[in-house]
């Protein structure tokens, strides 16, 4: 390691840290977002230890480097540009990608890996089929020195790496994986994310897409619209995690444009850093190409896990994600969605994770605290007396959009009415269309046999003026001749409504309890079942997804008729 005259080593940031053992320098250096979220994982370990000072860098020649320092920005760490990183000599260099020329910065460094199971491989660059992320080409660059330490989640990477590198390995250790463990931290946190996506009693499916010409976007753009005109608004919510090197490559704006006809039907897509973590732990089943992210699911909750990869050049034979997708269902067209979630055998997905994750029963839980014993053991110093805490994910952002209008599939049985919602854009045949007022477009509105507006779409203001929930429902019979349903959702289990040819109706709902939850539906949806049934009844039961809804119906009183929306 260079010194300087006075015998104290520089540090990234052009202060000085004293040579003694009291202090330190890291560089975390990153070529791609997605290298970078791995290194962000990676804080705990020095968190509150006021000797080491932190530094960010863009290790330059990606093509995924534009996204990169993104989320340093967002949380106000502190980069320097390469040339400077380069100049200066720090105590650690901690990486999440072998690639770039890393041989020019100054210092001992550190390789975590930016994925779980090392299953890919990339022709025409590196050495031939030598998995990306292992290949001694990279590790060893100008046959210069393997990383100080090699960080490795499972012992079998080890063997794979010895048969590849034998020097390499020599410098790998076993610590485990610190996304994973932020994942299984983070599972009690499960309701909540659920409920901040508005998931409620549905079912989530969520899509992963990694990157390249084999992903799932790319050789399958139109399965999410797919899957949103075919599933049941009120029986599932979809998802989808889309690689960071996707999100670099295309552009928020252009990825958005996109998917908007699955975005419009209420389809999550989760944000690239931390987000599509929350999503997955919210998630109750997974629709996956070769990507590493259904390692992590099955993993930590073992759901559905049904394959939408259709074979290529980058998959390794025989890695843990080869194996957990030669034994999921294989999703083939959009409506074989339900029977390949039957026919998924439970335990499957957790089988393949387990040769890419140390075991969750053994030693899973501490990679960072034998990561914090590696890594002060490379700088010089004692790691703090504290133990590293886990930081949990954060809650997920909601849809950005969700449906504004249904196209409703009614079926009656008996005393039953089946409700099925779909978005209102979707070309399917339905008993009617249901629009939200003052949120559905005019044309909807016009065309549209039901109108509806919750109370909560209000805002207070000095100056106002305020319908009655009578007069609103009269003022939207007397506009749109087209609707013969006119109703306000006062509170989940609440709303008033009349039919063209009758009068004012209370609707009070009495929800399903099941294992000690009660669960509510949309009770838009219960008044397009009042819709479907002839005036004058007393009682709707309503089926709807999958759950039963027991709709009580009698005549508005004066204070439900004049209360102000």
């Amino acid at each position: 390691m260079d010194t300087s005259g006075d015998g104290r080593r520089a540090t990234g940031d052009g202060r000085r840290a004293t040579g003694d053992g009291r202090g330190g320098s890291v560089l975390f250096a990153a070529r791609s977002a997605i290298a970078l979220y791995r290194l962000l994982d990676l804080l705990p370990v020095f968190a509150g230890d006021a000797r080491v000072s932190r530094v960010f860098t863009l290790v330059p020649g990606s093509d995924f480097g534009v996204d990169a320092l993104a989320a340093v920005e967002r949380v106000g760490a502190r980069s320097v540009p390469w040339d400077e990183a380069c100049r200066d000599t720090y105590d650690l260099i901690v990486t999440a990608s072998p690639k770039g020329e890393l041989h020019l910065l100054r210092g001992p460094r550190v390789l975590l890996p930016h994925g779980a199971g090392f299953g890919k491989t990339f022709h025409g660059e590196g050495s031939a089929d030598a998995p990306s992320g292992l290949d001694p080409e990279y590790l060893m660059p100008h046959g210069g020195p393997p990383p100080a330490l090699h960080a490795l989640a499972h012992p079998g990477q080890i063997d794979r790496l010895a048969a590849l590198s034998p020097r390499a390995a020599a410098r790998a250790a076993v610590v485990g994986d610190p996304t994973l463990e932020r994942i299984l931290s983070s599972l009690p946190l499960r309701e909540s994310f659920r409920a901040a996506l508005g998931t409620g009693a549905r079912r989530l499916i969520v899509l992963a897409s990694t990157w390249g010409g084999e992903s799932l976007l790319r050789r399958r753009p139109d399965l999410p619209f797919e899957l949103a005109a075919r599933l049941p608004q009120d029986a599932y919510q979809l998802g989808l995690i889309v690689h960071p090197n996707e999100w670099s490559r295309t552009g928020e704006f252009e990825l958005s444009e996109r998917l908007a006809p699955a975005l419009d039907a209420g389809m999550v897509l989760a944000r690239p850093y931390e987000d599509w973590a929350s999503v997955l732990v919210a998630a109750d089943a997974l629709i996956t190409d070769h990507g590493s992210t259904a390692l992590y699911y099955a993993a930590a909750l073992d759901g559905p896990v049904l394959a939408a990869y259709d074979g290529g050049d980058e998959l390794i034979p025989g890695s843990p994600m080869a194996e957990l997708l030669a034994h999921a269902p294989h999703l083939g067209r959009a409506e074989e969605l339900e029977m390949a979630l039957e026919s998924y055998r439970v335990g499957t997905g957790r089988y393949a994770a387990a040769s890419a994750f140390l075991p969750p029963a053994s030693e899973q839980g501490s990679a960072l605290e034998r990561l914090r014993l590696e890594l002060y053991r490379l700088i010089g110093l004692s790691p703090p007396v504290a133990p590293v805490t886990v930081r949990l994910l954060p809650i997920p952002a909601p849809p950005s959009r969700t449906p504004s209008a249904f196209a409703v599939r009614v079926r009656l049985d008996g005393d039953e009415t089946h409700v099925e919602r779909f978005p209102g854009h979707v070309d399917a045949p339905a008993h009617h269309l249901a629009a939200e007022y003052g949120v559905a477009g005019e044309r909807q509105s016009q065309s549209a046999a039901l109108l509806y507006r919750r109370t909560d779409r209000a805002t207070a203001a000095a100056y106002s003026v305020g319908w009655t929930v009578d007069g609103w429902i009269s003022h939207v019979l007397d506009s749109y001749p087209g609707c013969r349903t006119a109703g306000v959702v006062l509170s989940p289990v609440h709303c008033v409504a009349r039919v063209r040819s009758g009068s004012l109706v209370s609707v009070r709902i009495e929800p399903p309890r099941e294992n000690g939850r009660i669960v509510h539906s949309d009770p838009a949806a219960v008044l397009s079942a009042m819709h479907a049934r002839p005036a004058g009844v007393s009682r709707v039961t309503c089926v709807i997804g999958g759950r039963r809804y027991e709709a009580h119906l009698s005549p508005a009183t004066a204070d439900e008729a004049g209360r102000i929306l």
